[in-house]
Protein backbone atom coordinates (compact mmCIF):
# COMPACT_ATOMS: atom_id res chain seq x y z
CA UNK A 1 0.00 0.00 0.00
CA UNK A 2 1.43 3.70 -0.84
CA UNK A 3 0.90 6.98 0.41
CA UNK A 4 1.37 10.27 -0.73
CA UNK A 5 1.38 12.93 1.26
CA UNK A 6 0.93 16.24 -0.42
CA UNK A 7 1.48 19.49 1.10
CA UNK A 8 0.14 22.41 -0.89
CA UNK A 9 2.74 25.19 -0.44
CA UNK A 10 3.05 29.38 -1.06
CA UNK A 11 6.34 30.82 0.03
CA UNK A 12 6.69 28.35 3.30
CA UNK A 13 10.46 28.69 3.30
CA UNK A 14 10.10 29.04 6.46
CA UNK A 15 7.82 26.55 8.21
CA UNK A 16 8.50 23.57 5.46
CA UNK A 17 11.09 22.49 6.95
CA UNK A 18 9.09 21.59 10.01
CA UNK A 19 6.27 19.81 7.98
CA UNK A 20 9.16 17.94 5.86
CA UNK A 21 10.75 16.45 9.27
CA UNK A 22 7.77 15.59 11.12
CA UNK A 23 5.91 13.47 8.11
CA UNK A 24 6.49 9.60 9.30
CA UNK A 25 8.66 7.78 7.44
CA UNK A 26 6.94 4.31 8.85
CA UNK A 27 3.38 3.41 9.24
CA UNK A 28 1.70 0.25 10.16
CA UNK A 29 0.29 -1.20 6.95
CA UNK A 30 1.82 1.25 4.62
CA UNK A 31 4.27 -0.17 2.56
CA UNK A 32 5.95 3.15 0.57
CA UNK A 33 5.59 7.02 1.73
CA UNK A 34 6.14 9.49 -0.84
CA UNK A 35 5.66 13.56 -0.30
CA UNK A 36 4.62 15.38 -3.64
CA UNK A 37 5.23 19.32 -3.37
CA UNK A 38 2.60 21.34 -4.49
CA UNK A 39 3.95 24.87 -5.46
CA UNK A 40 1.16 27.58 -5.91
CA UNK A 41 3.33 30.00 -7.18
CA UNK A 42 6.11 30.52 -4.60
CA UNK A 43 8.76 32.87 -5.23
CA UNK A 44 10.73 32.18 -2.04
CA UNK A 45 13.01 29.48 -1.68
CA UNK A 46 10.18 26.76 -1.38
CA UNK A 47 11.10 24.88 -3.31
CA UNK A 48 14.93 24.47 -2.74
CA UNK A 49 14.39 23.55 0.58
CA UNK A 50 12.09 20.65 -0.55
CA UNK A 51 14.40 19.30 -2.71
CA UNK A 52 17.23 19.90 0.03
CA UNK A 53 14.91 17.67 2.06
CA UNK A 54 14.93 15.01 -0.81
CA UNK A 55 11.73 16.03 -2.21
CA UNK A 56 11.57 14.34 -5.57
CA UNK A 57 7.86 14.80 -6.56
CA UNK A 58 6.43 18.22 -7.24
CA UNK A 59 3.37 19.94 -8.90
CA UNK A 60 4.51 23.59 -10.18
CA UNK A 61 2.36 26.43 -10.68
CA UNK A 62 3.60 29.74 -12.59
CA UNK A 63 1.20 31.65 -10.52
CA UNK A 64 -1.19 31.57 -7.88
CA UNK A 65 -3.74 29.24 -8.13
CA UNK A 66 -5.71 28.87 -5.49
CA UNK A 67 -6.38 26.15 -2.57
CA UNK A 68 -8.79 24.52 -4.39
CA UNK A 69 -6.58 23.81 -7.98
CA UNK A 70 -4.04 23.08 -5.77
CA UNK A 71 -5.55 20.63 -3.89
CA UNK A 72 -6.92 18.93 -7.89
CA UNK A 73 -3.51 18.78 -8.95
CA UNK A 74 -1.90 17.06 -6.62
CA UNK A 75 -4.48 14.93 -6.25
CA UNK A 76 -4.15 13.90 -9.58
CA UNK A 77 -0.41 13.65 -9.77
CA UNK A 78 -0.90 11.25 -6.72
CA UNK A 79 -3.10 9.14 -8.45
CA UNK A 80 -0.24 8.94 -11.30
CA UNK A 81 2.32 8.13 -8.91
CA UNK A 82 0.00 5.10 -7.57
CA UNK A 83 -1.39 6.53 -4.40
CA UNK A 84 -3.69 4.01 -2.84
CA UNK A 85 -4.03 6.92 0.04
CA UNK A 86 -3.54 10.45 0.05
CA UNK A 87 -2.53 12.69 2.77
CA UNK A 88 -3.18 15.94 2.40
CA UNK A 89 -1.49 18.72 5.13
CA UNK A 90 -0.27 21.81 4.81
CA UNK A 91 3.20 24.01 4.38
CA UNK A 92 2.36 26.33 6.99
CA UNK A 93 2.82 23.39 9.76
CA UNK A 94 -0.62 24.29 11.05
CA UNK A 95 -1.27 20.60 11.31
CA UNK A 96 0.54 17.79 13.44
CA UNK A 97 1.95 15.45 10.64
CA UNK A 98 2.79 12.87 13.51
CA UNK A 99 -0.70 11.94 13.72
CA UNK A 100 -0.70 10.96 9.87
CA UNK A 101 -0.48 7.22 11.30
CA UNK A 102 -4.10 7.68 13.18
CA UNK A 103 -5.57 9.64 10.22
CA UNK A 104 -4.67 7.06 7.64
CA UNK A 105 -5.46 3.90 10.18
CA UNK A 106 -8.96 4.00 9.20
CA UNK A 107 -8.46 3.42 5.65
CA UNK A 108 -5.72 0.66 5.84
CA UNK A 109 -8.33 -1.10 7.73
CA UNK A 110 -11.03 -0.70 5.23
CA UNK A 111 -13.51 1.11 7.81
CA UNK A 112 -13.20 4.44 6.38
CA UNK A 113 -13.25 6.03 2.82
CA UNK A 114 -11.89 9.21 3.93
CA UNK A 115 -10.81 11.08 7.37
CA UNK A 116 -11.18 14.06 8.41
CA UNK A 117 -8.54 15.50 11.30
CA UNK A 118 -10.96 17.61 13.80
CA UNK A 119 -8.88 20.68 14.79
CA UNK A 120 -11.32 20.79 18.19
CA UNK A 121 -11.89 24.20 16.89
CA UNK A 122 -13.45 25.43 20.94
CA UNK A 123 -10.01 24.86 22.04
CA UNK A 124 -7.82 26.75 19.41
CA UNK A 125 -6.48 29.80 21.51
CA UNK A 126 -6.10 32.53 18.14
CA UNK A 127 -9.45 31.75 17.32
CA UNK A 128 -11.91 34.17 18.41
CA UNK A 129 -15.24 33.57 20.16
CA UNK A 130 -16.96 34.65 16.63
CA UNK A 131 -14.56 32.69 14.48
CA UNK A 132 -15.63 29.41 16.78
CA UNK A 133 -19.41 29.77 16.60
CA UNK A 134 -19.52 30.28 12.61
CA UNK A 135 -16.85 26.97 12.36
CA UNK A 136 -19.35 25.35 14.37
CA UNK A 137 -22.48 26.45 12.57
CA UNK A 138 -20.60 25.99 9.12
CA UNK A 139 -20.00 22.06 10.54
CA UNK A 140 -23.60 22.06 11.19
CA UNK A 141 -24.88 23.34 7.51
CA UNK A 142 -22.11 20.71 5.70
CA UNK A 143 -23.49 17.90 7.88
CA UNK A 144 -26.60 18.84 7.08
CA UNK A 145 -26.88 19.37 3.11
CA UNK A 146 -24.78 16.04 3.55
CA UNK A 147 -26.13 13.73 5.78
CA UNK A 148 -22.36 13.31 7.39
CA UNK A 149 -21.61 13.84 11.17
CA UNK A 150 -18.03 15.62 11.06
CA UNK A 151 -17.36 17.72 13.72
CA UNK A 152 -14.62 20.17 11.35
CA UNK A 153 -15.98 20.16 8.19
CA UNK A 154 -13.26 22.92 7.61
CA UNK A 155 -10.05 21.38 8.40
CA UNK A 156 -7.49 20.22 5.49
CA UNK A 157 -6.27 17.95 6.81
CA UNK A 158 -7.23 14.60 5.40
CA UNK A 159 -6.62 11.07 4.40
CA UNK A 160 -8.54 9.68 1.50
CA UNK A 161 -8.71 6.66 -0.36
CA UNK A 162 -7.74 5.94 -3.75
CA UNK A 163 -11.48 4.94 -4.17
CA UNK A 164 -12.61 8.13 -2.91
CA UNK A 165 -10.49 10.06 -5.29
CA UNK A 166 -11.64 8.02 -8.04
CA UNK A 167 -15.51 9.76 -7.51
CA UNK A 168 -14.94 13.06 -6.44
CA UNK A 169 -14.73 15.48 -9.21
CA UNK A 170 -14.24 19.45 -7.66
CA UNK A 171 -15.84 22.15 -9.46
CA UNK A 172 -15.24 25.44 -6.91
CA UNK A 173 -12.25 27.62 -7.05
CA UNK A 174 -12.28 28.44 -3.28
CA UNK A 175 -11.89 25.25 -1.36
CA UNK A 176 -12.07 21.38 -1.67
CA UNK A 177 -13.34 21.32 1.90
CA UNK A 178 -16.98 21.52 2.00
CA UNK A 179 -17.60 20.26 -1.53
CA UNK A 180 -16.27 17.30 -1.23
CA UNK A 181 -17.88 16.46 2.29
CA UNK A 182 -21.13 17.06 0.43
CA UNK A 183 -20.16 14.86 -2.58
CA UNK A 184 -19.00 12.46 -0.18
CA UNK A 185 -22.26 12.17 1.46
CA UNK A 186 -24.38 12.19 -1.46
CA UNK A 187 -22.08 9.16 -3.07
CA UNK A 188 -22.32 7.22 0.20
CA UNK A 189 -18.85 7.26 1.06
CA UNK A 190 -17.33 6.16 4.67
CA UNK A 191 -16.60 9.23 6.29
CA UNK A 192 -14.94 9.47 9.95
CA UNK A 193 -12.87 11.90 12.07
CA UNK A 194 -10.43 11.21 14.59
CA UNK A 195 -9.18 14.44 16.86
CA UNK A 196 -6.24 16.62 17.10
CA UNK A 197 -4.48 18.98 18.78
CA UNK A 198 -2.96 21.95 16.07
CA UNK A 199 0.27 23.61 16.12
CA UNK A 200 1.03 26.68 17.34
CA UNK A 201 -0.09 29.67 14.51
CA UNK A 202 2.87 31.16 12.30
CA UNK A 203 1.04 33.29 10.02
CA UNK A 204 -2.34 34.90 8.99
CA UNK A 205 -4.30 32.65 6.13
CA UNK A 206 -4.08 33.38 3.08
CA UNK A 207 -7.30 31.86 1.34
CA UNK A 208 -9.08 34.61 2.84
CA UNK A 209 -8.59 38.36 4.27
CA UNK A 210 -11.31 38.19 6.47
CA UNK A 211 -13.63 35.95 8.26
CA UNK A 212 -16.57 37.81 6.09
CA UNK A 213 -15.25 36.88 3.05
CA UNK A 214 -14.46 32.98 4.23
CA UNK A 215 -18.78 33.09 5.41
CA UNK A 216 -19.41 33.96 1.61
CA UNK A 217 -17.18 32.30 -0.39
CA UNK A 218 -17.81 29.04 1.92
CA UNK A 219 -21.51 29.96 1.75
CA UNK A 220 -21.18 30.02 -1.75
CA UNK A 221 -19.18 26.49 -2.47
CA UNK A 222 -21.80 24.67 -0.06
CA UNK A 223 -25.20 26.16 -1.73
CA UNK A 224 -23.26 25.33 -5.15
CA UNK A 225 -22.90 22.12 -3.99
CA UNK A 226 -26.23 21.28 -2.56
CA UNK A 227 -28.09 22.86 -5.74
CA UNK A 228 -25.76 20.58 -7.77
CA UNK A 229 -27.06 17.06 -6.16
CA UNK A 230 -29.89 18.21 -4.62
CA UNK A 231 -31.60 20.32 -6.93
CA UNK A 232 -35.29 19.18 -6.44
CA UNK A 233 -35.08 19.80 -2.75
CA UNK A 234 -34.21 23.34 -3.19
CA UNK A 235 -37.31 23.63 -6.02
CA UNK A 236 -39.41 21.94 -4.72
CA UNK A 237 -39.35 23.93 -0.94
CA UNK A 238 -39.47 27.12 -2.92
CA UNK A 239 -42.34 25.69 -5.00
CA UNK A 240 -44.70 24.70 -1.96
CA UNK A 241 -43.82 27.99 0.15
CA UNK A 242 -44.94 30.21 -3.06
CA UNK A 243 -48.30 28.02 -3.19
CA UNK A 244 -48.86 28.27 0.31
CA UNK A 245 -48.16 32.10 -0.28
CA UNK A 246 -50.21 32.54 -3.46
CA UNK A 247 -53.50 30.35 -1.69
CA UNK A 248 -53.85 33.38 1.01
CA UNK A 249 -54.22 36.19 -1.33
CA UNK A 250 -56.82 33.75 -3.70
CA UNK A 251 -58.77 32.99 0.13
CA UNK A 252 -58.57 36.50 0.76
CA UNK A 253 -60.29 37.66 -2.38
CA UNK A 254 -63.01 35.29 -2.10
CA UNK A 255 -64.17 36.74 1.12
CA UNK A 256 -64.04 39.84 0.26
CA UNK A 257 -66.68 38.44 -3.09
CA UNK A 258 -68.82 36.52 -0.38
CA UNK A 259 -68.77 40.23 1.32
CA UNK A 260 -69.97 41.47 -2.35
CA UNK A 261 -66.67 43.90 -2.16
CA UNK A 262 -64.30 41.85 -4.39
CA UNK A 263 -64.28 44.01 -7.23
CA UNK A 264 -62.56 46.78 -4.94
CA UNK A 265 -59.90 43.63 -4.02
CA UNK A 266 -58.07 42.39 -7.64
CA UNK A 267 -55.16 43.10 -6.61
CA UNK A 268 -55.47 40.20 -3.92
CA UNK A 269 -56.64 38.19 -7.11
CA UNK A 270 -53.46 39.58 -9.70
CA UNK A 271 -50.89 38.83 -6.71
CA UNK A 272 -52.31 35.46 -5.64
CA UNK A 273 -52.04 34.42 -9.60
CA UNK A 274 -48.56 36.02 -9.90
CA UNK A 275 -47.44 33.80 -6.80
CA UNK A 276 -49.16 30.95 -8.38
CA UNK A 277 -47.03 30.89 -11.78
CA UNK A 278 -43.72 31.23 -9.91
CA UNK A 279 -44.72 28.46 -7.67
CA UNK A 280 -45.36 26.49 -10.81
CA UNK A 281 -42.32 27.55 -12.83
CA UNK A 282 -40.11 26.75 -9.32
CA UNK A 283 -41.85 23.35 -9.62
CA UNK A 284 -41.03 23.25 -13.62
CA UNK A 285 -37.46 24.26 -12.72
CA UNK A 286 -37.02 21.41 -10.14
CA UNK A 287 -38.00 18.97 -12.43
CA UNK A 288 -35.47 20.17 -15.01
CA UNK A 289 -32.81 20.82 -12.30
CA UNK A 290 -33.22 16.53 -11.53
CA UNK A 291 -33.18 15.57 -14.69
CA UNK A 292 -29.57 17.79 -15.38
CA UNK A 293 -28.29 16.23 -11.86
CA UNK A 294 -29.42 13.02 -13.34
CA UNK A 295 -27.57 13.34 -16.29
CA UNK A 296 -24.43 14.72 -14.55
CA UNK A 297 -24.57 11.34 -12.50
CA UNK A 298 -24.51 9.50 -15.98
CA UNK A 299 -21.09 11.61 -16.71
CA UNK A 300 -19.48 10.95 -13.24
CA UNK A 301 -19.67 7.41 -13.40
CA UNK A 302 -17.90 7.35 -16.69
CA UNK A 303 -15.55 9.80 -15.72
CA UNK A 304 -14.93 7.52 -13.15
CA UNK A 305 -14.09 4.91 -15.47
CA UNK A 306 -11.92 7.12 -17.50
CA UNK A 307 -10.33 7.93 -14.18
CA UNK A 308 -10.13 3.97 -13.61
CA UNK A 309 -8.14 3.34 -16.98
CA UNK A 310 -5.97 6.49 -16.53
CA UNK A 311 -4.52 6.11 -13.07
CA UNK A 312 -4.45 1.83 -13.72
CA UNK A 313 -1.86 0.69 -11.59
Amino acid sequence: MKLVVQVPCLNEEKTLPLVLKSIPTKINGVDEIEILIIDDGSTDKTIEIAKNHSVKHFVRHAGNQGLARSFRDGVNRALELGADIVVNTDGDNQYPQEKIPELVKPIVEGRADIVIADRQTAKIAHFSPLKKLLQRFGSFVVNKAAGTNIPDAASGFRAYSRKSLLRLNLVTTFSYCMETIIQAGVKRLAITSIPITTNPKTRESRLFKSTWQHVRKSTSAIVRAYIMYKPYMIFLSLAFFLFVAGLYPFIRYMLFVIEGVGGSHLQSLIGGSILLIASFLSLTLGIVADLIRINRVLIEDQLERTKEQRYKK
